[in-house]
């Protein structure tokens, strides 16, 4: 197994990413949420720092004692090669001792403490804000896995919804029975007022995302960008793919590992990249989920171009059943953001006098806006 190492570039990303990609192929359990802890570490760090990039790998990646010898010589491998820009990282060489002393930045404006002695990694700050408006559809492998990373950093705020049960409270409504019994506790004494107030519960929130032909490209994000709300709020976010038939995959989605959940999703979902039946799917969710409960006073989320293989008819009935039930209904279309793009496709029309908001979703500054109008819902 042999590795390479990276020519210098802007941004460091893609590099850092490559090396927990060497770690995976080495033995090392590098999982989405390491890799995410590993470049966050580096973010509040020195990433032109060897020893500090040393260091944050190690403490993020590495989870076994037995993987540290396979880390050490990856690490050398991959940042300091010798001459001839290739070396086999199951040779048993060691790096130079680091330091934990090194963690903290330099007050040195960048010169190590070392005189200038400590190799450096010749990079600058990550170009994840170039990555956040690239559409999805258009991206490198290589920006593929730096984006998965970003989703994985995401922190979704969903929103809450007024409650019928009551509970005590600073604020709100004299609670004449809880101030009665608090008398009686006190000897007839009345020293406060007892008061209580509406509670407050997460608000439901259906993510149903189209997984035909036309949206591919787009579908691996998306699933990505559900598996995070899903494990923000497992008990309050169900997700649906939408094809030739309906596929509920929210018990796949709550696995805590994304690969993992991304692997159960596809083999639950039979009609990947197939056709597109929206008004038939909508009213098998409609029938079976929608109207027993899942979106009754829910947050709705359809992601879809609005290709309609069948006529549109059905489709506009089911949007206009599936607005009676929602409290926000939202349409997102990876189309809605192209220069240029007017909402004439067969599924849009019918869809759109139906909907409270029509959202461009094909980045991840877009999908953030998404998060913004859920989460203000």
């Amino acid at each position: 197994m042999t590795a390479s190492t990276p020519a210098p570039t802007d941004d460091p990303v893609p590099g850092l990413v490559g090396f927990t990609v060497v770690l995976r192929n080495a033995g090392l359990a590098i999982t989405t949420d390491r890799v995410a802890a590993f470049l966050a570490a580096l973010d509040a760090l020195d990433v032109t720092s060897r020893t500090q990039t040393y260091w944050a790998g190690r403490l993020t990646l590495c989870s076994d004692p037995d993987d540290l010898p396979r880390y050490d010589r990856a690490f050398e491998d991959w940042f300091t090669p010798p001459p001839g820009g290739r070396t086999d990282i199951t040779d048993h060489r060691k790096p130079p001792p680091p330091t934990l002393a090194a963690l903290t930045p330099d007050n040195t404006d960048g010169e190590s403490d070392d005189d200038g002695q400590e190799p450096q990694i010749r990079a600058r700050a990550s170009g994840a804000e170039v990555l956040r408006n690239r559409d999805l559809a258009e991206l490198t492998p290589a920006e593929r896995e730096h984006l998965r990373t970003l989703l994985a950093l995401l922190q979704p705020e969903l929103p809450r919804r007024r409650s019928r049960r009551m509970r005590p409270s600073r604020h709100g409504g004299t609670d004449a029975r809880a101030t009665l019994r608090a008398t009686l506790h006190n000897q007839g004494e009345l020293r406060e007022l007892r008061r209580r107030d509406h509670s407050r519960r997460p608000r439901k929130i259906v993510l149903l995302v189209d997984v035909s032909g036309s949206m591919e490209p787009y579908a691996d994000a998306l699933l990505r960008f559900a598996h995070v709300v899903v494990r923000r709020s497992p008990g309050a976010v169900e997700v649906f793919t939408l094809g030739t038939r309906l596929t509920r995959v929210t018990r796949e989605l709550q696995m805590r590992d994304a690969e993992r959940a991304l692997a159960a999703t596809g083999k639950a979902i039979p009609d990947w990249s197939g056709g597109t039946r929206l008004g038939e799917v909508l009213q098998a969710f409609v029938d079976r989920w929608g109207q027993r409960g899942a979106a009754r006073r829910a947050v709705v989320v359809v992601f879809s171009d609005g290709w309609e293989r069948g006529g549109t008819e059905l489709l506009s009935q089911q949007m206009a059943r599936l607005r009676r039930l929602a409290h926000r209904l939202v349409w997102v279309n990876p189309h809605a953001g192209k220069e240029g793009y007017a909402p004439v496709q067969g599924g849009i029309v019918a869809a759109l006098p139906y909907l409270d908001d029509l959202l461009a979703g094909h980045s991840l500054a877009t999908l953030q806006q998404l998060l913004e109008v859920v989460r203000n819902a």
